[in-house]
């Protein structure tokens, strides 16, 4: 169920490399890559990114801000987009540099309401 959400995603989405769902201690629930995304170390830099969104996460309610919906980081190679779907999961796409950010963005809202759904249960 988990892998084919992802796999929906990356098909629908232009230049996207991955996709996984992580949770807030650092480890892929599941994950699915293709061959550029598995070369570029995503797995390594989803987990770093953990860190990066539980920081964003403490910011929003120290700050009275909110919760955190979407964290999107821009490095030279990639595109990494991550969605909150629970407290304690959320789900990132890595996009190459020309990837659709505007499509992914659609795709992760889109896989938040069906994963909130599944991780409810």
């Amino acid at each position: 169920m988990f892998r084919q959400a992802l796999s929906e995603i990356i098909e629908r989405t232009e230049g996207a490399t991955g996709a996984l769902i992580m949770g807030m201690d650092g480890i892929a629930v599941e994950r699915v890559f293709l061959p550029e995304g598995s070369d570029a170390n995503m797995d390594v830099a989803a987990a770093e990114v953990t860190s990066l969104v539980r920081g964003a996460l403490r910011a929003g309610s120290n700050t009275g801000l909110g919760s955190l919906e979407e964290l999107f980081i821009s490095y030279d190679r990639v595109r990494i987009l991550a969605r909150m779907f629970s407290p304690e999961y959320f789900v990132v796409l890595a996009l190459g540099p020309e990837g659709n950010l505007g499509r992914g963005r659609y795709e992760l809202r889109k896989a938040e309401l069906r994963l909130a759904r599944e991780f409810a249960l």
